[in-house]
This record gives structure tokens, sequence and C-alpha cells, in this order.
């Protein structure tokens, strides 16, 4: 099965991705092939294109294809408000709700003992040092509510203490959620951050 050799290693690099296994990547594979005028070529050239200017900002780790970030270069943004987040999928999700206004710093993940990450692994020393050096009045801790996140969490408000205002998204039921079908973690959070009505 010679003639089929760079197809196979195509699927095998696309079953890597996030949410495709073998069997969805090839598929997909099958597809662009079919579609290889309308779907492949411009694919393969963007993806080219993609892998020789992509690059993260230098000032808060978005990823974009300029040294700073159109959210970090932007006036607008400058509004004292730092919305820390692990990854730059968490940036692009709260870009997409059109909630926040102001800038934000991406981690590149959580603290974890067990994976040998520690704060010097993460961009954590960038963010005290961007509290201390810009104007930041909020720094609000976007970041998931697992172990690892809320340890991150924690280990950031130490450090920040006393130096900045320090908040973090609400967590418990979501809107539309059914209490029955809730994990214990959700009902506790809930019942923890409850508020007057």
């Amino acid at each position: 099965m010679n003639s089929t050799r760079d197809i196979d290693a195509l699927i095998d690099l696309m079953a890597r991705l996030p949410g495709l296994g073998p069997r969805s990547a090839r598929r997909a594979v099958l597809h662009l092939i079919r579609k290889r005028a309308l779907l492949l070529t411009p694919l393969a050239d963007m993806m080219q294109q993609v892998a020789a200017t992509a690059r993260e900002c230098l000032n808060c780790g978005n990823v974009g294809t300029s040294d700073i970030c159109d959210i970090c270069n932007s006036e607008k943004r400058a509004n004292g408000e730092l919305c820390v987040v692990e990854d730059v999928a968490d940036l692009w999700a709260m870009e997409r709700s059109g909630v926040f206004k102001g800038r934000y710093h991406v981690l590149g993940g959580t603290l974890s003992a067990l994976d040998a990450v520690g704060p010097q692994e993460l961009r954590i020393p960038q963010l005290i040092d961007r509290v201390a050096g810009e104007n930041i009045s909020e720094v609000i801790l976007a970041l998931n509510a697992t172990i690892d996140g809320q340890t991150t969490a924690h280990y950031i408000a130490d450090q920040l203490e006393d130096k900045v205002r320090l908040t973090s998204l609400a967590q418990g039921v979501p809107i539309g959620g059914e209490l029955d079908y809730l994990d214990d973690g959700t009902i506790t959070a809930a019942m923890r951050a409850r508020k007057s009505l």
C-alpha cells in the first residue's frame, strides 16, 4: 500500500488534533481530497502562511501575526482591567462573549505538582511584572474551576495580595441548569456563592 503512504501520514497527523480520532480524520482527509481545488489547496496554502506568520504576543500571550496583539495595542482596552486566563482558547471564548472590554494575560496552563509545572513554567512572573508596571486597577481570575485552576488562582492571589483588587468569575449553577444533572462540586460552589434576592 505504498501508493497511499502520504495520505495515511496526513490522516495520522489529522487524528492528533483535538476532537478528531482516526475515523473522523479519515473522513476529513477524504473530503478534502474530493474537494481538492475548493478546500485542500487553499487550506494547505493558509496553513503554510499561518505557520510562517503566527506568533505569541510578547505582552499578553495571545496568538496573532504581530509581536503585540490588537487587544494590547488598543487604547480603548487600557481601562485598568486585566483578565487572567489559562490559554488562548479561553481568551477567544471571552472575546466571543463581548462582555469584557479590558486586556488579557494568558498563563499558558495551570500549576500542577503532578506534571512538574511551577510558576516559572507559566507566565506568572510576567503577570506580576505587568501589575507592577502597568496601570492595573483590577485583576480578574478567569481560570477553570478545576483543582489545578483553583490552586493557580490561590497562588496568584497570594502573590498579588494588597497590590491590586482581585476578583474571580462567579461559579455555580449555570443558567438553564437543573440541579439533578449537576455534580457535587458545582452544587457546593453554588451554595457557597449564594446571594440575596
